[in-house]
Formats: structure tokens, C-alpha cells, sequence
């Protein structure tokens, strides 16, 4: 295992590159299985969940290359083979095969998914959608199968809303016979995207980035090229990152409208926000505000940018509350905050921030959003280098983070940990 090492108090200069959105990736990658010929995906970041995604889909007998932000996916051969556990069990959109696996074959068995674990986050919306469908949804040994004779379209309401249940019900409902609707549909940029390739491929969608989404299933979808949307939490993070070095940084290849809330509460602090046609400046100020932030759905402000929101808001004067409503309890880096020195407490779905100085300290990322956290908290540091383990979760949603921010004047590097190595990594 690897650590970050930053030791920081440089402002963050000059311009940064966003790669394709990871949360788009991680759901258009096991969506070509629904084609039954070649997939090209342009403008995919290079991230450990696609890559385990690529081997997933090479067990399942897919054809797949790999050059630079360009990745061909051939699933003429792809047939739908049981994966109770292994590779599944290493990333959590591993569930968007079960929908694409149903759609292309009408069933699938698989164990349930992994990846990040800072709170429990039930299938049982994609479930109830597949079972809407017409599928028969059993337990075996600990893994989950799915099959369906044939899969019939059905009027589908969310309980919650969710991308995940979402894009799922999709991907199975565009080779379903018949007309499906979801309604209190996910809205998120990640949802058009998805649909936008299904479409390409030949899919009848309709709605999508609304509350209620058409499908007219068709027999057979076609392969296509696809370009992958921006990374919108990519962006905010380093839109974060620039205002809490109190630095001056273009964010290129960004869609504006997509980083209205970050925008919003950026500027409610004191930072000067810039927007262009494809890129966000951010200059940031001496001092800034506290202020109060809430995690919603989309278009509210992203509860993935929740974890640097709360780095960034230590660096304001006064007091600050940050509520998550999306996720109760996605607080896993407060305490690794604390050891930095920062004046956080929580409460329920609450974080109070007091504005404080932080310092140099051996951290560990429990997830991936908390060891975004951490990198902005340890560049605001200007005593001492800031150590932060569990890097492997960092490195599944941030392409060329180290390269990146040392175009941008970051002094960061990593070594190796010997300390996991020895003991081992921290579940």
C-alpha cells in the first residue's frame, strides 16, 4: 500500500484538466453488455473501478481495449456467469450489472456489491424493479440471482430516490417488452449520461434528468461511441482545493451548470467564482465567511462534496453547520480532521464547524469523499508534512491526483506505507 505525503500551505496555481465523470463511468462500462456490438467509450478517467470493471467484464468473455481515455468494449461473446463473490466484491456500482446482465440475458446471479462502506445503502429499490419487470429475485448461499423469463414493462415509483435504482431499472427496462416508467426518478447528470449512451445504442428513453423517466424496451441494442460527461465532484474538489489554498486555479472542461450549488456557497463564503463556457476560475480570498451548507439530491448540493466541504469550511471565521441529508452519518473523516487540530463536532445528520488552524498529522482515509477531505485539509497546512494512508480509496474517483495538483504548485508525493505493510491495511 501506498501513502500521500503534502506538506502544504502553497497556494494552488495555474490550470487543471477534469476527467470523465466516475460515477457515469462506473455505470456506461457494464451498460455496453445490453449491445450486441463494439462500445466506444471517449473521455474515460483512469480509476481502480473501472479497471476492475474491465476485468469483471473480460471473466464475463467481453473483448476490451484500453488507450489512453478511449476504451472498446466488444460483448458479442459476453455471456452472464455467476459471480458470487471475487472481483464484485471490490467496488459497489458492481450492482449496474445486475440490470444490464437481466436486460441482455434475463438473468444474472451475483454477490453482494463492496467499495466504500462508510454507510449501509440497500438494493432494495432495484429490487422492486427488477421484480416490477417481471423478474423472481432470490437469496442463494449469499448471493443474489435474478431471472425473468421475459421482462414486461411496469409503472415503477421509487420510494426513495436513488441514481443507483435509477440507472439500474434502466439499463433492464430498455430490452423489456413494453412501455416502463419510473417515477421520482433520480435527476443527476450521471442519469442523462446513461441515458444518452442507451439511446446511441438504440434505446426508446425519454425524461431523463426529470422526475419521471419512459423506456419503450426494444428487442436488440447496437454498439456506438460515447463521450463521458466531466467529473462534476472532481471539479468541486478542486474548486474547494483552490479556495482553501486561497489560491487562483482555472477548473477546465467542467460544464458550469452542473457546479451551480458549489458555485452558490463558494461565493456565499467570500471566494470569487468565474464561469466561462467549459471552465470555472476559482481566486480565492484572505478571509471568509461561515456559512451553512445542506446535502441534497441533485441539483442540490452534492453530498459527495460533503467530506472537502467540511476541510474548506475550517478555514472560515465563525461557526459553521453542514447537514447530510442524503446519508446520516457520512461523518468518517471529522475524527481524522480532529487529529489536524480542526474544532468539529457532530450531531445527527449534522456536522458544527468552529473555523481553526490545522496542523500536520498521520491520517487515514476511510473512504473515498473522507480522503478528498483529508488532501485539502493537509494543503492548508504550513507546519509540517501530513501523512495520509488509505490512499486506495482516494485513487477510485481521482484520476491523476498527485500529477494534478503538482502542476498546480502542490508540494505532494507518495512513498510506501510500512507501516500497513507490516500490519496490514485498516478495514
Amino acid at each position: 500500500m501506498e501513502k500521500l505525503m503534502i506538506r502544504g500551505g502553497r497556494p494552488l496555481r495555474g490550470t487543471v484538466q477534469i476527467s470523465g465523470a466516475k460515477n457515469s463511468a462506473v455505470a456506461l462500462v457494464p451498460a455496453a453488455i445490453l449491445a450486441e456490438s463494439e462500445v466506444t467509450l471517449d473521455n474515460l478517467p483512469h480509476l481502480s473501478d473501472v479497471a476492475v470493471y474491465r476485468e469483471i467484464l473480460e471473466d464475463l468473455g467481453a473483448e476490451i481495449e484500453w488507450h489512453g481515455d478511449v476504451m472498446k468494449i466488444d460483448p458479442s461473446a459476453a455471456v452472464s456467469r455467476p459471480m458470487p463473490n471475487g472481483k464484485v466484491k471490490l467496488l459497489r456500482a458492481s450492482y449496474y450489472l445486475m440490470g444490464a446482465l437481466l436486460g441482455r440475458f434475463g438473468e444474472v446471479t451475483i454477490g453482494l456489491p463492496g467499495g466504500c462502506n462508510f454507510e449501509p445503502r440497500p438494493i432494495d429499490q432495484h429490487i422492486k424493479g427488477f421484480e416490477a419487470l417481471g423478474a423472481t429475485v432470490t437469496n442463494e448461499h449469499g448471493s443474489i440471482r435474478i431471472h425473468a423469463k421475459e421482462l414486461r414493462g411496469a409503472k415503477i415509483y421509487l420510494d426513495v430516490v436513488s441514481v443507483g435504482a435509477t440507472i439500474n431499472i434502466m439499463l433492464a427496462a430498455s430490452r423489456a417488452k413494453g412501455l416502463t416508467i419510473i417515477e421520482n426518478a433520480a435527476k443527476e447528470p450521471e442519469i442523462i449520461d446513461v441515458a444518452t449512451l442507451l439511446s446511441a445504442m438504440g434505446a426508446k428513453i425519454k425524461g431523463a434528468g426529470t422526475e419521471t423517466i419512459r423506456i419503450e424496451g426494444v428487442e436488440r441494442l447496437h454498439g456506438c461511441r460515447h463521450s463521458i460527461i466531466p467529473d462534476r465532484i472532481q471539479a468541486g474538489t478542486y474548486m474547494i482545493a483552490a479556495a482553501a489554498t486561497h489560491g487562483d486555479v482555472v477548473i477546465d472542461n467542467v460544464i458550469p451548470k452542473h457546479m451551480e450549488a458549489m458555485t452558490a456557497k463558494l461565493e456565499e463564503m467570500g471566494v470569487e467564482v468565474i464561469e466561462l463556457d467549459e471552465s470555472i476560475r476559482i481566486i480565492g480570498r484572505p478571509d471568509y465567511s461561515a456559512i451553512d451548507v445542506k446535502a441534497l439530491v441533485y441539483p442540490g448540493f452534492a453530498t459527495d462534496l460533503q467530506s472537502p466541504m467540511t476541510s474548506l469550511l475550517t478555514q472560515a471565521k465563525g461557526v459553521s453547520i453542514l447537514t447530510d441529508y442524503v446519508y446520516s452519518n457520512r461523518f468518517k473523516h471529522v475524527p481524522e480532521l480532529a487529529r489536524m487540530g480542526a474544532n468539529i463536532r457532530t450531531e445527527g445528520r449534522s456536522a458544527i464547524i468552529e473555523g481553526s488552524t490545522l496542523h500536520a498529522a498521520k491520517v487515514r482515509a476511510a473512504d473515498l469523499r473522507a480522503g478528498a477531505a483529508l488532501v485539502v485539509a493537509a494543503l492548508t497546512v504550513t507546519d509540517g508534512i501530513t501523512e495520509i494512508s488509505g490512499v486506495e480509496y482516494i485513487d477510485r474517483g481521482y484520476d491523476n491526483l498527485v500529477d494534478n495538483l503538482r502542476m498546480l504548485g502542490a508540494d505532494v508525493w507518495r512513498e510506501v506505507d510500512t507501516e500497513e505493510e507490516e500490519w496490514g491495511a485498516v478495514e
